[in-house]
């Protein structure tokens, strides 16, 4: 278990070297209108869920996801919402400030835009910079820069990183 911990922090640290989301990125987009795509619209007005199905685009800003369904889930009085993205893969792009891309995709991704944090699992990958991190499961805080990752039962988590380039002087 000791090992394991370890591994997962080494992992961590190595690629929190690597990843620079600046918090300026997140808050920015987040001030932007929320624009959705998809083949199909259902709501649960009642239970202040909608369903977006079949080549659902949500972009915001630089965010994008997409998924093959994505379920907006808002709190009862208030305009706290948070997004479910299913696909094979879904996917989520956000621009960094450097002007590089931060993708992650998985099998299933949950955005929480108020407290900054995707949870990405099921084949779950993050690239940035052509870096990678890959597991079962990664959590990730656009503010704080912070990553945790796991591996699954029959999985570890992999970490590889991009070498910088040389400058030439």
């Amino acid at each position: 278990m000791y090992k394991l911990f370890i591994k997962k922090l080494l992992a961590s640290l190595a690629l929190a070297s690597v990843i620079s989301t600046p918090a300026l990125a997140a808050k920015i987009d987040l001030e932007q209108e929320i624009h959705i795509s998809a083949g199909r619209q259902a709501g649960d007005l009642k239970n202040k869920i909608a369903s977006y199905l079949d080549d659902v685009v949500i972009s915001q800003g630089s965010l994008k996801i997409k998924a093959d369904l994505v379920q907006v889930f808002s709190q009862k009085d208030q305009d706290v919402q948070t997004y479910v993205a299913k696909g094979q893969p879904a996917t989520f792009e956000q621009l960094l400030e450097d002007g590089s891309k931060i993708r992650l995709q998985a099998n299933e991704i949950k955005y929480e835009p108020l407290t900054f944090t995707i949870t990405i699992s099921g084949n779950a990958l993050l690239t940035q910079a052509g870096s990678e991190v890959s597991g079962e499961k990664i959590v990730y805080n656009t503010l704080t820069e912070q990553l945790e990752a796991e591996g699954g039962s029959n999985q570890s988590v992999t970490t590889i990183l991009k070498p910088k380039a040389k400058s030439d002087k």
